[in-house]
């Protein structure tokens, strides 16, 4: 059958019917959609650091310089990390504090900024803070710091501990 054809049409050539191209890509199967993955960075300079400020509600969380940052994550949940950087974090009450660490990441996903690789902070009310990392919960508006902490008042009691819980004044601390 597949001979009689083949001759037939050799006899009788036919013009060969135009296919139509697909206008649309076929159908691939559905699976979840994977998050786009964004990598962003960026430097500043002495006189125009990286500048970040982060709000709620009209009020100033923090206020973030550094000289450079790495941002990988999709978006939401992005992971930062910027060299050395300047972070004055602000509470409800009008207290503030003003970190500076050669490392800082803010994490959406874990909602925190964390200053790493030795942390020196000053309060607003003339408290200063040593430690070597310090980890700033939005949720909660609390300091945790780690690692050779000494704390001292500005009439010169010094207290000293390998960790500590505290709000942002650092007047409601915890030290073990």
């Amino acid at each position: 059958m597949a001979v009689l054809l083949a001759g037939a049409t050799g006899c009788n050539p036919q013009q060969p019917k135009a296919t139509p191209s697909p206008s649309a890509p076929a159908p691939q199967p559905r699976g979840s959609a994977s998050p786009l993955v964004l990598k962003i960075t960026g430097h500043g300079t002495a006189n125009r650091p990286v500048h970040l400020i982060q709000q709620v509600h009209n009020r100033v969380d923090y206020d973030l310089l550094a000289s450079s940052y790495e941002s990988k994550g999709p978006q939401g949940a992005a992971r930062a990390v910027f060299q050395e950087a300047r972070v004055t974090f602000r509470d409800k009450q009008g207290g503030r504090i003003a970190a500076t660490a050669p490392q800082a990441v803010v994490d959406q996903s874990a909602n925190t900024v964390t200053l790493m690789n030795g942390v020196h902070a000053r309060t607003s009310s003339g408290m200063t803070l040593e430690c070597t990392q310090l980890v700033y919960d939005r949720a909660t508006g609390m300091l945790h710091g780690t690692g050779n902490v000494v704390v001292t008042d500005p009439k010169g009691f010094r207290a000293t501990g390998s960790s500590f819980d505290s709000d942002i004044s650092l007047t409601h601390m915890r030290m073990r």
